[in-house]
């Protein structure tokens, strides 16, 4: 899919990378407009989704109720942070490196293998991660 209506998994909300693209999937399946093929991974536990939630120390579910009462990245981000985890600075950089590298050489490499095959990008020696395997099915690599 190309130009989805979500961010990229490197665009950063509260400093974290993959939490913006999070509540913007979240948003779109709500009001049901979150297009088929990212379904099956929304809020899987093995996913980005299920660590960056892992990491906030937040449920999914909560997450998700929260978000049907509305507002913005901000408050979402602030309401993460006090349920959960307000990470300071070495746990925000923590995250986001484990978030960029996620997929490579780890358990979600063969995941990173199977989604390449599909694609038919065997080839592509620089799709290396979940984030590049991402950016570029949706046309920002």
């Amino acid at each position: 899919m190309k130009n989805p209506p979500f961010r990229s998994p490197r665009a950063k909300v509260g400093g974290l990378f993959h939490l913006g693209r999070l509540l913007d999937k979240i948003r779109l399946n709500l009001r049901g407009e979150l297009p088929d093929e990212y379904k099956p991974n929304l809020g899987a536990k093995h996913g980005l989704d299920g660590h960056c939630c892992g990491f906030l120390g937040v449920e999914y579910d909560d997450l998700v109720e929260r978000l049907k009462q509305g507002g913005s990245d901000e408050e979402l981000v602030e309401w993460c942070f006090t349920r959960g985890l307000r990470p300071n600075p070495v746990q925000i950089s923590v995250w986001n490196g484990f978030a960029e590298k996620f997929g490579w050489r780890d358990r979600a490499a063969s995941f990173i293998t199977k989604v390449k095959k599909e694609d038919g990008v065997e080839h592509h020696d620089d799709l290396q991660t979940s984030f590049d395997c991402i950016d570029y099915r949706e046309g920002r690599a």
